[in-house]
């Protein structure tokens, strides 16, 4: 699938949705960074609530870094220590735990690896070498919900109103480290594992203003 096909079935929309988890048991020197024009401060929370769909959203521009990591030395450090010397993209981000709950967190997508950070406490949550990612799953249906699939840990479920740009850029990035990208799967319903032995189903439904998501513990 080329960069033109992909970016038209992925592109986001900015629609009105619902969410819902009914999950039962809910208890750097060297480090070249991509162009931005502008540092973007995203409030927008609430991606869990409603929002208008905007014609803007079709003609949106990929940026890369929207949060300035070069200014940010803990970030810095963390690229510095493991040799990654270019970041494709930096945002916060919305990611759901093994029990249902929201998190936000900073993704970095670098030219090896992708980095899962907590902005609060300035701590690595995670690193996944970009040759570990087997696939992309997403709905076909305007959300801003997608899974990053791991056979060998457990799957990212997150949340962007970047989605577009973060599914292109780890299609390009693990095709230049792999000679193939990552596999996309559209699909209005599709399993993932958010831990040990823990599989959900994230599904997404069309409804009057916008799309609704439940994700169910199977």
């Amino acid at each position: 699938m080329d960069r033109s096909n992909l970016q038209r079935r992925v592109k986001m929309n900015e629609s009105k949705y619902e969410y819902a988890d009914e999950d039962q048991n809910d208890d750097a020197q060297g480090t070249r960074m991509r162009p931005s024009e502008s540092n973007v401060t995203e409030d927008q929370e609430p991606f869990m609530g409603v929002k208008v769909r905007r014609k803007a959203s079709f003609r949106r521009d990929f940026k890369g870094d929207y949060i300035n990591v070069r200014s940010n030395q803990y970030l810095m450090k963390i690229l510095e220590k493991q040799g990654d010397k270019e970041v494709l993209f930096a945002d916060k981000v919305l990611k759901f735990t093994n029990t249902g709950k929201m998190k936000r967190r900073i993704l970095m997508i670098t030219d090896f690896a992708i980095y899962i950070v907590d902005p609060e406490a300035d701590a690595l949550k995670r690193r996944i070498a970009l040759a570990a990612v087997e696939k992309m799953c997403l709905s076909e249906l305007s959300d801003n919900f997608f899974v990053v699939v791991i056979p060998t840990e457990y799957d990212l479920l997150m949340a962007s109103t970047r989605k577009t740009e973060i599914v292109t850029v780890l299609v390009e990035a693990t095709k230049s480290a792999s000679d193939y990208g990552v596999e996309v799967c559209f699909a209005n319903s599709f399993e993932y594992n958010a831990g040990a032995e823990l599989v959900k189903e994230v599904q997404f439904e069309e409804v009057e203003g916008g799309v609704k998501t439940r994700i169910l513990r199977k």
